[in-house]
């Protein structure tokens, strides 16, 4: 339920509060580019590629639907990537913490 995340009002961030989905995607792609999720070496895909990823979240963050990416790197770490809308498609009487000005 990420969008349960509006109500962390403590927690908004002011360079993190965007009005164009375009903004969201390019931070989604360089905080993937930054830790890229591990490849197997079997040549298995273990997830789906940064195209797919951005492909769907263009589709979703228009109409208000929250995105997250979830992986693990080559030295197991896992990043958690989420880009919660407000409004919020699923959650529409929680108020944004950080309204556009």
């Amino acid at each position: 339920m990420t969008g349960h995340w509006l109500l962390k009002r403590n927690q908004s961030a002011a360079d993190c509060t965007w009005t164009n989905a375009d903004v969201a995607l390019a931070w989604l792609t360089k905080r993937y580019q930054e830790s890229p999720p591990f490849e197997r070496e079997d040549g298995k895909v273990a997830y789906c590629a940064l195209d797919q990823k951005l492909e769907y979240a263009a589709d979703v963050l228009p109409r208000g639907v929250d995105v997250s990416w979830v992986h693990y790197t080559r030295s197991q770490s896992m990043v958690s990537l989420s880009v919660v809308c407000c409004p919020n498609h699923f959650h529409p009487d929680i108020p944004c913490p950080l309204p556009p000005s």
